[in-house]
């Protein structure tokens, strides 16, 4: 056996080198190469007991440029064309994976070899231990970062879908996953997903749905997480859009017994499998995310609640002093105007200018009461149709009258009802329903909106009428050309 004294500063210098990098990936490396350097080997590779768990594959050296020829990442020789030398890197007593070398350019492997590859494993067993607790320590500094900021982000005032979208891109990207998706519950007993943030997908996954019956199913609803090796073969996964990815992990978004929905983490199709700490994290991520979106729920319902109550407050001053105030004076402007009634000119004059502020008046108690109408509307977001439009304000006034009116639309509103015609439509029917409201006896109101009505001059139109059955029964008719 040669001495190895010779050959000590080029293992000191080796065993140096595998501890100068604290990221894993790179560390393998480091061990790689060193060990070809150390033994004069051609090839040499790293080949990992469960390269599952830190979500690598096989290391091997890269192409040397006195052989360009060779592959970029050859595999080693097979026994029969060249001996191998084959030592385990042990890591806190399990075998991390065997550092392979092979095609030593002068002769054989020696015995002298053998040692000084296992000191330098000893020595990368250590370097592995802290590269992975590095890399962990960094992993859960990300995904911490990631949960607070979305936290802070939800409790922010977010819309419901913003929320959602803020977690599923937060999670793609803390997950280096190919997409973010939030799937929720159908009143069919499946899920659908609602929300997607990818990076190259062509805008199809938003309402991709899973079937009831579908096997993985049971789980989700159930608030359990699921974990996929492979989406496209998984006899689990059902939906039209597997085949393009590859390891998944669907969480669940649960706080307080309460299943908001499932959190998926799909990455391509080949993609490297997700690690046990991976999953521990965005597991641990998805709870907390649920939590937040929990609370920027109760958070928003209770701002809305707020802006109810500071509304009727509104209503109430507005009913009880200005509408009774205005009320009293224009009582004693018509008291006024009939003590004034008289033949002469000046009698006269001031007879009509009474009359116009008595008109004046009523005009604007009117007004005033169609905003206390309007202010005693429950707060929510504004519908897109004029159909919506129309059914809010009517939702709006059984808020106040106790019973919910009826409506009916003859001929395509959407289609030729546009603005301004729209707006002033509407303009009168809360008009119509605030008068509706301060009738005695009123138990029943009927909303008619009907584009086909002709104006009298024949021009086409847009009719509104609006019944209540108080007293006699009153009809607000309302029209305009189209």
């Amino acid at each position: 056996m040669h001495d190895p004294v010779p050959r000590l500063p080029s293992l000191l210098e080796a065993v140096l080198s595998v501890g100068t990098d604290l990221e894993l990936r790179a560390t393998l490396q480091h061990i790689v190469d060193a060990a070809a350097e150390l033994t004069e080997a051609r090839y040499a590779a790293l080949d990992m007991t469960d390269p599952g768990r830190d979500g690598l594959r096989g290391i091997r050296t890269a192409q040397r440029p006195e052989s360009p020829e060779q592959p970029e990442s050859p595999e080693p020789p097979e026994p029969s064309e060249s001996p191998e030398l084959i030592v385990p890197i042990h890591v806190d007593d399990e075998v991390f994976g065997d550092l392979r070398l092979a095609g030593k350019r002068a002769g054989p492997f020696t015995d002298e070899d053998e040692q000084l590859v296992r000191v330098l494993a000893t020595q990368a067993g250590i370097a592995i231990g802290n590269a992975r607790l590095y890399e962990t320590a960094r992993q859960r500094e990300r995904w911490i970062e990631g949960a607070a900021a979305v936290t802070t982000a939800l409790l922010s005032g977010e819309s419901a879908a913003d929320a959602l979208m803020t977690v599923a891109e937060r999670a793609r990207r803390l997950a280096e996953a190919s997409a973010g998706v939030i799937l929720q519950p159908t009143e069919d007993g499946g899920m659908e997903i609602v929300t997607a943030s990818t990076l190259d997908d062509p805008g199809d996954i938003v309402g991709t749905v899973i079937e009831p019956g579908s096997p993985v199913l049971e789980q989700l609803l159930g608030g359990e997480p699921v974990f996929i090796d492979d989406s496209a073969t998984d006899p689990r996964m059902t939906t039209r859009v597997r085949h393009r990815f590859g390891p998944n992990m669907m969480l669940p978004l649960q706080a307080g017994g309460r299943l908001l929905g499932t959190l998926a983490l799909p990455r391509r199709r080949g993609g490297r499998p997700y690690t046990a700490v991976e999953r521990l994290l965005a597991t641990q991520f998805a709870s907390q995310a649920a939590l937040a979106l929990v609370h920027a729920e109760a958070q928003h319902s209770r701002e809305r609640l707020a802006v109810y109550e500071d509304r009727d407050r509104i209503a109430r001053d507005l009913h009880d002093l200005v509408v009774q105030r205005l009320f009293a004076t224009g009582m004693m402007l018509e008291s006024t105007q009939r003590r004034s009634a008289g033949t002469g000119d000046a009698d006269k004059d001031v007879h009509a200018m009474l009359g116009r502020a008595v008109d004046e008046l009523q005009s604007t108690i009117q007004e005033v009461r169609t905003a206390i109408f309007a202010l005693q509307q429950p707060p929510a977001d504004a519908p897109t149709t004029f159909r919506g439009k129309v059914l809010r304000e009517a939702a709006g006034a059984a808020a106040v009258l106790g019973f919910q009116p009826s409506t009916r639309f003859t001929g395509a509103v959407e289609n030729r009802l546009a603005e301004p015609v729209a707006g002033r439509l509407l303009t009168a029917l809360r008009r119509a329903l605030a008068a509706a409201s301060h009738r005695a006896g009123v138990s029943r109101i009927e909303i008619t909106v009907d584009v086909t009505a002709p104006l009298p001059d024949g021009r086409p139109g847009v009719r509104l009428m609006v019944f209540d059955d108080g007293g006699a029964g009153t009809t607000v008719t309302w029209q305009s050309p189209l």
